[in-house]
């Protein structure tokens, strides 16, 4: 009886624990595929505010705090926009001195916590760039996939996607250029978003489902009068953007690709995210299992499978060393096996996604050059 019960223990004892790893890696797996949208990345540290003045704010010192170029600064009740750091200025030990270029809503208060987002503008294209747009309902699988379209003169259209934590608000950035220069261009929100569908499992697949969402727009684009289209895809958006290129039907249209960090290697980015939220190095495998067992994520996602053979068109990358989400090394690699098709413009000093904000004017100029040809 005694070995009996002994061993019932130890089966419970292992059961036990099989179910705790299997719930210890769902739980590590969700910092990948439950991403909030419009909120900063768990990888982007906490800043206290520690003082505000006539075109300056005055933040934690951090590496954060010292990049270049402009962010959006979010907290718990405002958005502000805040500029390179301020030469001359009388920064701390603990401090570093930024332009504040301006408040967008609320107040940031000495003692708020705060933290940097690609995002500079919030709103729509109107009330954000004051560009005329329309508001579309795009046919998708799911449903409704609500869109900006901003009219441009020319029959090469740009669709444009967001990624990870970000929502459509992230391309505003951008957008300003690509009107400028007279393009077409489609925003549309995707599964998962706030305003689209739910996703089946309400999980993040990292771009390997939701492209069939961009495809979709694309089926609209051409629909609408769009000879070629040039998609352009933030983080997981330019995961979607080359799987479009790569499996729609409609690939034969797409005359080019403007990749900024992108995610090429979905475990490496989930063991990141999971990183950022403190899990345990040893959950991280488990973590990657269990996102293999909820979305499907299965098969061999390295680098050298997202080939570009047979779709002969210009890419373009930006992305760079610092970006610790989706690591730049894939996308040199990706550069380096596609010399004719891809050219990688690295970018130093810029988090995840944010490879415009390091130096926005370099950023556009060299978005200038890859789109001139395709006008």
């Amino acid at each position: 009886m005694r070995t009996v019960t002994a061993t019932a223990a130890a089966v419970t004892a292992v059961i036990g624990a099989g179910a705790a790893a299997v719930a210890a890696g769902r739980f590590a797996s969700d910092a990948a595929l439950r991403i909030p949208s419009g909120r900063p990345l768990p990888t982007e540290p906490g800043l206290t505010v520690h003082a505000t003045a006539a075109g300056q704010v005055s933040l934690t010192r951090d590496l954060a705090a010292l990049r270049p170029g402009r962010y959006g600064l979010v907290g718990e009740r405002f958005h502000a926009v805040v500029g390179p750091v301020l030469d001359g200025t009388a920064h701390s030990a603990d401090t570093v001195v930024r332009r504040l270029e301006r408040v967008t809503y609320g107040t940031p208060e000495p003692g708020d916590r705060a933290r940097f987002t690609p995002n500079v503008h919030v709103g729509d294209p109107g009330t954000a760039l004051g560009v005329d747009h329309t508001v579309l309902d795009v046919p998708g699988e799911l449903g409704p996939l609500p869109a900006w379209f901003v009219p441009g003169d020319r029959d090469t259209w740009v669709i444009a996607v967001h990624g990870l934590g970000a929502t459509r608000e992230h391309v505003l950035n951008v957008l300003g250029a690509l009107h400028r220069h007279q393009f077409p261009v489609l925003v549309p929100a995707y599964r998962g978003d706030p305003e689209a569908p739910r996703s089946p499992d309400g999980l993040n697949h990292l771009g390997e489902t939701e492209w069939r969402d961009l495809d979709a727009v694309l089926r609209h684009a051409v629909a609408s009068g769009a000879r070629k289209v040039v998609l352009y895809g933030f983080s997981t958006g330019a995961t979607m953007a080359l799987r479009a290129a790569a499996r729609s039907e409609l690939r034969e249209r797409v005359a080019g690709l403007l990749l900024d960090s992108p995610v090429l290697d979905w475990e490496s980015t989930l063991r990141a995210l999971a990183g950022a939220r403190r899990t345990p190095g040893v959950l991280l495998p488990l973590a990657v299992r269990a996102a293999q067992g909820r979305t499907g994520l299965y098969g061999d996602h390295r680098p050298a499978v997202v080939r570009l053979d047979g779709i002969p068109i210009p890419t373009q990358i930006f992305h760079g060393p610092d970006d610790t989400v989706a690591p730049w090394r894939f996308s040199r690699r990706l550069a380096a096996a596609h010399p004719n098709t891809v050219t990688l413009q690295t970018v130093r000093g810029a988090p995840h996604a944010a490879m415009w904000n390091a130096d926005p004017a370099a950023y556009e100029e060299s978005l200038r050059r890859f789109l001139v040809p395709l006008m």
